[in-house]
């Protein structure tokens, strides 16, 4: 126990046999129950955990190969039929500094928040040593998981340390959450609907000589739609149906003057350009005034829906 509250710490493990068994070794004396989802691993992933001698394992193990989200889902069923308070997920990669489990505990424990996640980019130190290309990606889908969720406050979304109350987690519906890497974000998306306290926690992340399974073909052909998806379903769930707002009005009018002054305008540039006909002044204006009233619309909703984040 720690501080009096049950903890189960829920590690989703796919080929991951040379950081497996060293993070079950280090795993804090005050957790009650580690829930390892072996995710189908090729290599010796399962057999390093059966190795380690530590009663508070339970292994799961996918017959097949069902990705990163739908691992945590499962371990996450499991830890709520346990007796526990708070759970704590942690990735099988290497990079998580298991000697901060006392931070991350805390913000639930001390603060009373309903979501703990860890945050590098407030760790400068951790920063530096972060390789430029995934800084530079994390950076544009921290705005895009901001956008998508509503959590403005927010940053460092895919990092994978997070800790989170039973009752907060039971509330979630975890049919929703996507299968693969998408699992964080979806996660947050889902606390947002719930009104769910978030906190970011300093933390610094080692970098070894562990390889990212995220492509990056495969994180641009597949992100963007999904948080257009969960922005549209959160503002569906939470500004029409669960409780009207403003919100929704000015961005569904902002969305279609904005659409209509972008392609009227490079209508009429086309038109121009191909009959060598200079567009009269109105006709300007026909996209001029849609664009500007959208995009103030637009800009309205988005200061609207940063007041509305669960503090």
């Amino acid at each position: 126990m720690y501080k009096r509250k049950h903890v189960t710490v829920v590690i989703p493990a796919y080929n991951e046999e040379n950081f497996v068994g060293q993070i079950l070794t280090n795993i804090p004396s005050f957790v009650d129950r580690v829930i390892v989802v072996d995710d189908a691993s090729s290599d010796a992933t399962c057999a390093n955990v059966k190795d380690i001698p530590d009663p508070r394992i339970v292994l799961l193990s996918n017959s097949t190969n069902q990705g990163v989200g739908a691992s945590c889902v499962r371990g996450y069923r499991k830890a709520l039929q346990l007796d526990t308070d708070i759970v704590v997920k942690v990735d099988a990669d290497g990079q998580t500094p298991l000697d901060q489990f006392p931070c991350l505990l805390d913000v639930i424990v001390e603060e009373g928040y309903d979501y703990a996640k860890g945050n590098r980019f407030l760790e400068t130190t951790s920063l530096g040593q972060m390789p430029a290309l995934r800084l530079f990606g994390n950076m544009a889908l921290t705005f895009l998981t901001k956008l998508a969720s509503g959590y403005w406050q927010v940053f460092d979304p895919q990092n994978g340390f997070t800790a989170i109350k039973k009752p907060c987690l039971e509330a979630i519906d975890l049919d929703r959450i996507h299968n693969r890497y998408f699992f964080e974000n979806d996660m947050l998306v889902q606390l947002n609907m719930l009104n769910s306290r978030v906190k970011d926690v300093p933390m610094p992340t080692v970098y070894g000589k562990e390889k990212s399974g995220i492509s990056t073909i495969s994180t641009l052909a597949t992100f963007p739609w999904l948080f257009l998806h969960r922005f549209l379903h959160r503002v569906y769930q939470k500004y029409i149906l669960r409780d009207f707002s403003p919100i929704a009005i000015f961005l569904g009018l902002g969305g279609l003057f904005f659409t209509w002054g972008i392609g009227f305008g490079v209508y009429i540039w086309v038109r121009s350009a191909l009959t060598q006909v200079q567009a009269s002044t109105g006709t300007v204006m026909l996209a001029v005034l849609p664009l500007i009233l959208g995009f103030q619309l637009l800009l309205e909703a988005l200061v609207l829906d940063i007041n509305q984040t669960p503090r």
